[in-house]
C-alpha cells in the first residue's frame, strides 16, 4: 500500500500529491497549520484521507502547545483552522468530532498523558480506515466479474484514503483475487487525479488500465466497452444522494442511459445523517487558475471568468448500490442507509474467511506512540 499519510515521532509525513507521477515527494508537517495547508492545497486530497489528516492536525497542534493555560480556547482554534479546509468531505468533519470527544473525555488527565492519548486516537483514525477499507474491497469484489472492464473517475485508491482505496480497493480486491479487470479510468479535469493518480497506483501494482479523456466515457460505453462504474465519495445525503468528483453525475446519467451498473464505494463515515438530500451538501468552488492552467502554463485568456465547482451531487436514483464496510446498500436509500446506521458498531456484518482475516492481520498497521 502506498504511505499516503504517517505520523512521525512528533510530525506528520505525507506524499505531495501534486507531483505525481513525475516525481514522488514527501511533505513533512511540523505544525497544524502546515497541514490545514497541505489539504487546501491538495497535496492531500481524497475524503477519507483528508479525515485521517484532520485527526493528525488536531493531534500536532495540541502537541505543539506548551501550557495549559487557556487549553479550552487553544484546542477550539486549531480545531476551526482546520474545519475551514474544504467544506465538502464529510470524514473531515466526522473526524474533528471524533477527536473533540476524545480531548474531551481525557483532558482531566496530565498534560502528557492527554497529547499521547489525542496522538493515539488519530493513529487508530489511520489504522480503522486501512480495515475498513479492505472490509469494503471484500463486499465489493463479487459485484465485478472475471472479464468486466471498469470506467473509475477521480481518485478513490490508496492515495485518496489512509491505504488500500474505496473504489480502487473493490478493484483489487477482484485483481487479487484472479478476475481479469481493465480500468478506464477518466482523467478527471481540472486537477487530473485520474491521469496522474489512478494510473500511477494501478500500474504500480499491475492492474491494466486504460486513460481516457472524461468526454470519451459516453463514447466508450455506446461502443459496450465499458462494463460497470465504481466511484468513491466525499458525502452521501441520508436518501443516497452523494457529492463526488466534478463529472461524476454526467458519467451516472450516461451509465443510466446504456443501463450500466453505477456504483459508489464509501465508508460509513461518508454518510452525513444529518442531511435530508444532496441540495444540502455545500460544494467547494476551488481557485479559477486550476482550470486556467496546467502546471503553470496558460491554456486560454488569462483572465476569462471560469466557474470551478470541485463536485456535483448524483441523485440517489442513478446509483445501483452503495458499498460500505458494514454491507452493499441499494434502494430505497433512506430506509437502508438508516438500517446501516443502527447496525454501525456491530461485529456481524464482516462476510470474511480465515484467510481474509489472517490476511487482515497481517496488514495491520503497527505504528504505536512513541
Amino acid at each position: 500500500m502506498l504511505p499516503t499519510i504517517e505520523w512521525r515521532k512528533d510530525r506528520v509525513i505525507m506524499i505531495d500529491q501534486r507531483k505525481l507521477p513525475v516525481k514522488e515527494v514527501y511533505v513533512e508537517c511540523t505544525d497544524y497549520n502546515q497541514v490545514a495547508e497541505a489539504v487546501e492545497k491538495m497535496i492531500i486530497r481524497g475524503a477519507p484521507a483528508i479525515g485521517v489528516a484532520a485527526g493528525y492536525g488536531l493531534a500536532l497542534g495540541l502537541l505543539r502547545i506548551e501550557s495549559e493555560e487557556n487549553l479550552d480556547e487553544e484546542f477550539d482554534r486549531i480545531y476551526r483552522r482546520l474545519e475551514r479546509t474544504r467544506p465538502t468531505a464529510h470524514n473531515l468533519f466526522w473526524a474533528l468530532e471524533r477527536m473533540k470527544k476524545t480531548f474531551e473525555k481525557n483532558k482531566r488527565l496530565s498534560f502528557s498523558q492527554l497529547k499521547k492519548r489525542m496522538i493515539q486516537e488519530a493513529m487508530d483514525i489511520e489504522r480503522e480506515d486501512i480495515e475498513t477499507n479492505k472490509k469494503i474491497g471484500i463486499w465489493g469484489k463479487d459485484l465485478l466479474k472475471d472479464g468486466q472492464s471498469v470506467l473509475t473517475h477521480c481518485n478513490a485508491g490508496s492515495l485518496g484514503t489512509a491505504g488500500y482505496g474505496t473504489a480502487l480497493g473493490v478493484i483489487r480486491a477482484a485483481f487479487q483475487e484472479g478476475k481479469k479487470i481493465q480500468v478506464y479510468a477518466g482523467e478527471t479535469r481540472p486537477f487530473l487525479q485520474g491521469a496522474r493518480l489512478t494510473c500511477w497506483e494501478l500500474d504500480r501494482e499491475n492492474i491494466p488500465v486504460t486513460l481516457i479523456t472524461d468526454n470519451t466515457a459516453g463514447f466508450l460505453m455506446q461502443k459496450g466497452m465499458i462494463s460497470v462504474v465504481m466511484t468513491g465519495a466525499d458525502r452521501i445525503a441520508k436518501n443516497g444522494d452523494t457529492a463526488n468528483k466534478i463529472g461524476t453525475y454526467t458519467i451516472a446519467v450516461l451509465a443510466k442511459e446504456h443501463s450500466l451498473p453505477f456504483y459508489v464505494a464509501a465508508p460509513s463515515n461518508t454518510i452525513d445523517f444529518n442531511l435530508a438530500e444532496g441540495r444540502e451538501i455545500p460544494i467547494e468552488e476551488r481557485d479559477p487558475q486550476e482550470v486556467r492552467e496546467i502546471g503553470g502554463r496558460c491554456l486560454t485568456l488569462p483572465n476569462v471568468k471560469v466557474q470551478n465547482p470541485a463536485f456535483d451531487i448524483t441523485p440517489a436514483k442513478y446509483i445501483s448500490a452503495i458499498i460500505t464496510e458494514k454491507g452493499i446498500v441499494r434502494a430505497p436509500y433512506e430506509k437502508n442507509l438508516k438500517a446501516l446506521k443502527d447496525r454501525l458498531g456491530s461485529k456481524e456484518d464482516r462476510p470474511r474467511s480465515k484467510k481474509d482475516r489472517l490476511r487482515s492481520k497481517e496488514d495491520r498497521p503497527r505504528s504505536k506512540v512513541r
